[in-house]
């Protein structure tokens, strides 16, 4: 499964920005995790990384999208508070195998995966 690479950099047709940000999530292999700001850079629109966020903030209950990997560019589990308790996020990264810290990524670097270098 591969996505395209939006046209827009702008952002302004959100619906259809959201819809490639999904696909692009639901490409994160399990026990690995990418940034808000590598999806948008894969997207092409590398200063919308906040509009990610807001994406992965807006995800349909009817879609499978592991927002869960989703974290800011530090590994950082700045999403934490919208997954329903303080603690799920991480719950989820650990059951992958993915070692939480301080709500941080451990081994942040070797779990990463960029969509702009595996997705060619």
């Amino acid at each position: 499964m591969t996505t395209t690479k939006s046209n827009k950099k702008d952002g302004s047709d959100r619906s259809n920005f959201f819809g490639e940000v999904y696909e692009v999530a639901k490409l994160i292999p399990k026990g690995r995790v990418t940034s808000y700001g590598a999806i948008a850079q894969y997207l092409g629109t590398r200063m919308s990384a906040r509009m990610v966020g807001w994406a992965m903030n807006a995800v349909p209950r009817n879609q499978k999208v592991p927002a869960h990997r989703v974290v800011n560019s530090q590994g950082l589990l700045t999403g934490k508070h919208h997954f329903g308790s303080p603690t799920a996020m991480q719950q989820m990264l650990e059951k992958e195998g993915v070692k939480v810290v301080n709500d941080k990524v451990a081994d942040f670097k070797n779990k990463f995966w960029n969509p702009s270098q595996e997705l060619l």
